[in-house]
């Protein structure tokens, strides 16, 4: 293989190099770096596992179209030994009574369009794609009221813990959105 100095063109002392084209350089400047990305890809799995809990949940009530629900719930609160007159176990009971057939179906096909989104949502930002981190961010900040009242009403670990997951998610989600934009802006200076 020979290799021709005809084919290379070296610039010629004294002259200066051309920069590069704008085009090329904003591309190069917008592209995530790597903590970015690794950070869109851990709330791309956390809004994959959403996803995938709800889709199961909803063919789990799926299974209980055309069964005995109130008795199936029955079962359960005495499986686990609960007192079917405490709170909790008596609107679980009661929830289980006025189920029927065309709500389980109505709820399984809310799981699905969530759970779609959601993965939706997960590829968008596994792909670092701009829409997504919107998506993200507005959908997680969407439910922080709801958080922040369920608290009020009680503290529980379990409450902290979604509220801090999600208060994280938002935080970090807005900050990159912001750090993005911030390159963008520096991008359309040069």
């Amino acid at each position: 293989m020979e290799l021709s100095l005809e084919s290379t063109t070296l610039p010629r002392a004294g002259t200066e190099t051309a920069a590069p084209p704008r085009a090329a350089m904003s591309s190069s400047l917008m592209e995530p770096d790597l903590a970015h990305r690794a950070g869109l890809r851990t709330v791309a799995v956390y809004e994959a596992i959403k996803g995938i809990l709800v889709l199961a949940i909803g063919f789990g009530l799926l299974a209980l179209v055309h069964r005995d629900i109130q008795a199936l719930a029955e079962m359960w609160v005495d499986r686990f030994g609960l007192n079917p007159e405490g709170r909790y176990p008596r609107m679980f009971l009661t929830l289980a009574d006025r189920m029927a057939d065309t709500r389980l179906w109505l709820i399984c096909v809310g799981a699905v369009f969530y759970s779609l989104l959601r993965f939706v949502e997960a590829y968008g930002l596994w792909m670092a794609r701009r829409w997504a981190e919107w998506f993200a961010l507005v959908s997680c900040a969407v439910y922080l009221p709801v958080e922040l009242f369920e608290l009020w009403r009680g503290i529980s670990i379990f409450k902290l813990t979604i509220l801090g997951i999600n208060g994280l998610v938002v935080l970090y989600l807005a900050y990159a959105l912001y750090s993005s934009a911030q390159v963008r802006v520096k991008a359309n200076a040069v």
